[in-house]
């Protein structure tokens, strides 16, 4: 178990330490992976952004995921999204899209969009249930990058196997074989606020 969000990035840190001479690119999956990811981009001597995806909710089932969609409206579905009514599914995709519309106008005065082209960069999460979120975000950095590195507290071994198809790198601190969410692998899990990562991201 790790104390915090802040343990986990230095532990992190220690895994990506060669890339300290990169310049490295360091992007946040708002919000609870933004305090991490600034202890390790200043660790690792590097930029810090947020790159925005959001969880597709199931109709009626608010906490299963069942895709994601990115800022420029790419979407990834699972399976299990044909159970349910595709109108409401689109509804949810719609609502998520707008949401990360308003997040983007939030975030930009603070820092524009840092462009991840030719650069390591580096895609960091608290941690991942499935892998959705994560895969979404990578997906939108493919072939932009001159490295892709995916690093995460704690993830599902099936989580795992889905990342290493998408990244260069997969760092993954913990990687439990029973899993029932991030937060039991963390002592401290609060809630991240919208007014520290605005906070963070204008370090």
């Amino acid at each position: 178990m790790f104390r915090d969000r802040i343990e986990a990035a230095e532990r992190l840190a220690q895994r990506l330490e060669h890339l300290k001479d990169s310049y490295p690119l360091v992007l946040a999956i708002p919000r609870g992976g933004v305090p991490m990811a600034r202890r390790l981009a200043d660790l690792l001597e590097g930029e810090l952004d947020v790159v925005l995806v959001r969880k597709i909710r199931a109709p009626g089932h608010p906490e299963y995921a069942i895709g994601a969609i990115s800022e420029d409206g790419s979407m990834k579905l699972d399976e299990a999204a044909s159970r349910f009514p595709q109108p409401a599914v689109e509804r949810e995709a719609e609502q998520q899209k707008q949401l990360l519309k308003e997040r983007r106008q939030r975030y930009s005065p603070v820092r524009p969009p840092i462009p991840p082209e030719g650069r390591t960069v580096v895609v960091v999460d608290d941690g991942s249930a499935t892998g959705a979120t994560m895969e979404a975000a990578l997906k939108t950095l493919q072939g932009r990058t001159e490295r892709l590195i995916a690093a995460l507290g704690v993830a599902p071994p099936s989580a795992v196997a889905r990342l290493e198809a998408l990244a260069d790198e997969v760092v993954c601190l913990e990687v439990p074989r029973h899993f029932m969410a991030v937060g039991q692998f963390y002592a401290d899990f609060g809630q991240v606020e919208e007014e520290e990562v605005m906070e963070l991201l204008g370090q």
